[in-house]
């Protein structure tokens, strides 16, 4: 009989394989930028362009501050993988769902200003998911939040809004139905510039 859980004989799979994150499916495209999230609506830094102000992932896991991370219930986290990873299994975990949540202090990176902040969770599943994000931006507010399916590929995003430069926010995906599932990294970046579609 054969006693491996479903998240171990995925994630041994995958233990050799490289993958690129960019490629993952995005729940926001550069189309809802333009049309949901318009420029105006969105309180912008000194510093408006999208690139990572943090990137955490398995090899690094705290960031500048009181920047941080926390995984609830993995039942593995490889961090010698070819593409490290954090692998979870509601089923080997019935006691609590499984979720992965970033605190970000801004302004331990120099932010000084009121900003919006994009964070983008990277995650693989091994089968139709369900994810439920969730966060806290202070004084300022969520977009995003909500019931997510996932199946396959995925960047999942929380959309931080008008947060105040000391305080210090958090977004989290917590699994409520579904199969295993494998989380790679967690982004805090600022949105995208958009001009024209």
């Amino acid at each position: 009989m054969d006693d491996t859980t479903d998240s171990e004989s995925v994630a041994d799979a995958f233990d050799d394989r490289t993958i690129d994150l960019a490629t993952f499916d995005t729940d926001v495209t550069m189309e809802d930028w333009a049309t949901k999230y318009r420029v105006g609506d969105i309180r912008l830094s000194p510093y408006f362009f999208f690139t990572p102000i943090e990137t955490l992932t398995p090899t690094k896991t705290v960031g500048l501050g009181r920047t941080n991370l926390t995984l609830i219930m993995a039942t593995i986290v490889q961090t010698d993988a070819a593409a490290p990873y954090a692998g979870f299994d509601r089923q080997a975990t019935p006691s609590r769902n499984p979720a992965v949540s970033m605190h970000f202090a801004p302004s331990a990176y120099g932010i000084s200003t009121v900003g919006t902040y994009v964070m983008t969770f990277t995650v693989e599943t091994n089968g139709p998911s369900t994810f439920t994000v969730g966060g806290y931006a202070g004084s300022g507010t969520l977009s995003g939040a909500g019931a997510k399916p996932v199946n396959g590929r995925q960047t999942i995003t929380l959309i931080l809004k008008d947060v105040q430069p000391s305080q210090q926010v958090y977004g989290s995906i917590e699994q409520t139905a579904g199969s295993s599932w494998l989380w790679y990294s967690t982004r805090v970046s600022y949105p995208p510039l958009v001009f024209q579609l």
